[in-house]
């Protein structure tokens, strides 16, 4: 019974995994080919490689070669290579990412593509691909290209240096391709592009149930504490300290709690001891009772 159950859990995990790399995927290949490729803005990877091609290959042939055959011409040969370089479950889901993102440049052509100038495109054209690629990496996959070139680098060739770093090599490459290409302004708006994607991927990979963290250090510890938890219906963790000026032992009061907790938590703290010294952090997110479920 207990692994029918537990089987059930970890089908329902990959159901749930490969429905956000479809989301994810489909949001990218839309923010690529809706805001990017218009605007010729090269944000790296091999959709970067793609808008060169396709506006290339328009005017010195007379006829686009389309994104989606360039993706998938590209990622063939890496994935071929990478079956024999690299294991594990998430080669499985890159391989799905990727022959989907695919589909989805070919899909998303036939979709509205809204007027927009190089500014527009480069703020909307970032977020939705951060969201798309944060979705993608979160569900432990990646759409091939660059990501997938430099695990297989970094495996095969030189493992002294990081996956990051040659993934950063590679795409700052292709930029660069795309700043004799299409010339530096266009370049400096994919740059600005690519910062802000970053920003919203990484917005989406940590979390935005933003909460803040209150360490706070009294002699009337156990007093501030009681209050917190009957007052705030929050828990608190103590933690012993060493003041290293005085050499006197001190307790140290760990609570997490909303924003809007804050304040009460601050004044609670105040009307107990004035000279209380407290920290305030802020979490990213949070995982457990009382806050996010673990999912």
């Amino acid at each position: 019974m207990i692994n029918k159950i537990l089987k059930s859990d970890q089908t329902m995990r990959y159901i749930k995994d490969y429905l956000i790399i479809i989301l994810g995927v489909f949001l990218l290949a839309y923010s690529v080919v809706a805001f990017f490729q218009p605007q010729n803005m090269v944000t790296g990877g091999v959709s970067g490689l793609g808008v060169i091609i396709a506006d290339y290959s328009t005017r010195w042939l007379g006829w686009e070669i389309p994104i989606w055959l360039t993706n998938l011409v590209f990622n063939i040969p890496l994935f071929i290579i990478g079956a024999f370089t690299l294991k594990g479950e998430s080669i499985v889901k890159s391989a799905f990412a990727t022959l989907f993102f695919t589909l989805a440049l070919f899909l998303v052509q036939f979709l509205p593509v809204p007027e927009n100038d190089i500014v527009l495109a480069t703020v909307f054209g970032g977020v939705v691909s951060g969201v798309g690629v944060g979705l993608v990496l979160r569900a432990l996959a990646t759409t091939g290209g660059t990501t997938l070139a430099g695990a297989i680098v970094h495996n095969s060739l030189v493992k002294h240096v990081s996956v990051a770093k040659i993934i950063f090599i590679i795409d700052s490459a292709i930029v660069v391709i795309g700043l004799v290409a299409f010339g530096p302004v266009a370049t400096m708006y994919a740059i600005s592009a690519i910062y802000v994607s970053t920003k919203v991927m990484e917005a989406v990979l940590e979390g935005m149930h933003f909460a803040k963290a209150a360490f706070v250090i009294s002699e009337k510890s156990e007093t501030i504490a009681e209050h917190v938890m009957s007052h705030l219906d929050r828990g608190v963790t103590e933690l012993r300290g060493r003041g290293m000026y005085t050499k006197h032992d001190k307790n140290v009061l760990i609570c997490v709690v909303s924003t809007k907790e804050l304040i009460k938590l601050k004044q609670l703290v105040s009307d107990i001891d004035e000279n209380a010294f407290v920290i305030v952090a802020d979490v990213r997110e949070v995982l457990g009772e009382g806050f996010k479920p673990h999912s």
